[in-house]
Parts: C-alpha cells; structure tokens; sequence
C-alpha cells in the first residue's frame, strides 16, 4: 500500500491519457478534478490487486459518452460518488472495500481517485481493458462472463437509475441510449465485483504503469529522444510514424466522437502518408495504404515535441504528431477477446494480426 499525492496524480493522468488511445477523456479536467478532491481530503491510498481478500468487495465509477462533451458539459462534483453510492445501496452492500477504474484514459483513471477521496476508500491498481473501449461489454471481466449489472447511471441534472440486463450488450445499448438524451454524457458505476475476480479477470498495475509513462514523459532532464527510448522500451512499443494533420473528419453521433485523421509525414516519413481511424478510442492506422495497427492493440498519439498525449477530440489541421504502437493485454488477443474488441467488431474488413507481426512485414517490405 502507498499514497498517491499530488505529484503522482499528474503522473497517473498523462499516463493515462497515453493508454487511453486517444479515448478516456481530457486528461487536464480529471487531472484538475483528482487534484481538488485530494486538497479536500487528504491522498488516497492505494492498494496492489495481492493485498486484496478475495470477498472484498469493489464497485468502478466512470464516465460514458462522447469525450468532446466533457469539454462543455462540465460534471458538477458530486456524481461520481452519488452513482457510486447509488449502486451500493441498491446491491445492499454495506461495505464497500474500494473502487477501481474501468478504463485508462485522462478522465476515467482520474473518477475513482475522486471517489475514493471523498469516501476514503483505497483504490485498487487494476482496470477492465489496459487502455480505453468506447462500448461497456469491451471489459476483461465481460471476457469471463462477469455481469456489468446491476449498474447506475446519472447526470449532472440529477437525474439517476438502475439498470438489470439480460446481458453486457444489452446494457451498452440500453446506457448508450441513456446517456444520449443525457447530453452525450454520463456518469456510471458498473460491473460490481469481488476481490476473486478482480485476481482473476482484471488487467493488474495499470494505474502504477500509467504512472510510470507519466514520470518520463514529464521528465526535465531527458531530451525527446532519451525520453522516446525509455518509453518505447517500457510499454515495448513502436514508433510507427512522425507526421502532421492535414485532415481531420470528426463528428459526435451516437453517442461516440467517430472519425478518420490523416497524416502528411515528415522527418523519417517524408513523402509518405498515415490514416488513423477512430471511434472515441484510435482503432485502426493505415501508413501508405497498408494497416500497420489495429485494434485492440494500442495506437497512441503523442505531441511530437513534448510526447504528451493527443485525444481524438483535440485533433486539429497543423499539429505535428507521432504515432506509437504497442501490443493490446495478452486478455485481449483470446478468440473472445478479438471477437469483442477486433476490427471486424468496428467494421473494418480486416483480420486481426498483432503489431508485432505487422510492423515486422513493413520492415521486411523497405528491405
């Protein structure tokens, strides 16, 4: 068990943010949201998935909806642990051991600190995906058979309910319906879960390894290069193209930021071109015509000068831009997990092929 303070939030949100794949949230607002409501109560404590008793009992808070959103229709404060608190009451817990997020991204790691805050509860360093999803069936623990109901969901007009569904899909379709008349936004806590399963079917020392990306890239003494190096060898990852936007297609519907970017290369990549297909979250990049990255494995988008994260919803014409690739949780590669989170899920007329193989066979092509 350790603190995290002040410092180790903003490390946790750029970190985040980066595996967020360009999902999960601005990370300045839940940066700013941790940060109060630690200055109001005191660092939260957090807790590795081994100190954890297997009846322990968890409930996750999140947040659903279209990112770009958020920057708009700000929460009012108190509905993270209003959901919270709504789902326990309803599941007739009296006592909740702690939270965890669903996701990494910029708001959905920052919601459970907030939570755990202002309940003083630990948070445990595990999520659902180890990265970010846009639909709440993709989960490690739907990959098990584990319900996400029963599940609440609120706004921040007050409105708030429960939902039991017959299945996973069912209750991204039912929430997503929800969270639309909503505003494009809201408030959830989901998936109510036991220690046992958190061992069994959660992605373990995410929050700790967002933190880990945040200290590099946030690091004053190492230039972009050192600073590059060090990341690529912690998440074994790829640099897969340096360029800058000269085309953004972007719109809210459903729900989802949906679009497609694409990139004029530059440095290493002059004369050449990427594409970057995303759905809240970058789910396929294309360099040249040729996919080189799919999901579930990550694509994430880093400033070309600072590496800081880039989300789908601060995509502009003229931003220079590099594209990293690094392989998805080993969860995520199971025929189930390719069947829930895989590119013909998305629409795309491709089969699966890991990073790894595909970087490799362009490698091999340049030859």
């Amino acid at each position: 068990m350790r603190y995290l303070d002040k410092e180790a939030i903003e490390h946790i949100a750029i970190g985040a943010a980066f595996l967020g794949t360009g999902g999960g949230g601005d990370p300045y607002i839940g940066k700013m949201m941790a940060l109060s409501a630690i200055e109001k109560n005191g660092p939260v404590k957090l807790y590795s998935v081994d100190e954890i008793e297997d009846d322990d009992f968890f409930i996750p808070a999140a947040m659903m909806g279209a990112p770009s959103v958020l920057v708009e229709k700000f929460p009012r404060g108190d509905e993270f642990v209003k959901v919270f608190q709504k789902l326990a009451k309803y599941i007739g817990k009296e006592k909740i051991t702690g939270t965890f997020p669903m996701e990494a991204g910029g708001v959905n790691s920052m919601i459970p600190i907030v939570v755990a805050a202002q309940l003083d509860i630990p948070l445990i360093d595990c999520d659902g995906m180890g990265r970010a999803f846009p639909e709440l069936q993709m989960v490690t623990f739907n990959l098990d058979g584990i319900s996400a109901t029963p599940m609440a969901i609120t706004d921040e007009k007050g409105n708030i309910g429960i939902f039991e569904t017959i299945n996973n899909k069912w209750t991204e379709r039912i929430a997503r319906s929800a969270t639309v008349e909503m505003g494009a936004s809201s408030l959830i806590s989901l998936y109510p879960t036991t220690g046992a399963q958190i061992k069994k079917s959660g992605v373990h020392h995410i929050i700790t390894l967002s933190e880990k990306i945040g200290e590099i890239i946030a690091s004053k003494n190492r230039n972009v290069k050192e600073k590059l190096h060090e990341l690529l060898q912690l998440v074994s990852g790829y640099e897969l193209f340096q360029g800058k936007i000269v085309d953004v297609i972007r719109e809210t519907k459903g729900g989802f930021n949906l679009g497609k970017m694409n990139l004029e290369g530059m440095e290493v990549n002059k004369n050449e071109n990427m594409k970057v297909h995303f759905q809240n979250e970058n789910l396929i990049a294309e360099k040249n015509d040729q996919v080189v990255a799919m999901t579930p494995d990550l694509i994430c988008l880093v400033d070309y000068e600072t590496l800081l994260p880039v989300t789908t919803e601060s995509l502009k014409y003229g931003k220079r831009i590099r594209v990293i690739g690094l392989p998805a949780n080993e969860k995520w590669r199971t025929d189930k997990g390719i069947e829930t989170v895989g590119p013909n899920y998305f629409g795309y007329d491709y089969d699966y092929a890991p990073i790894e193989e595909l970087v490799k066979k362009v490698v091999a092509e340049h030859v």
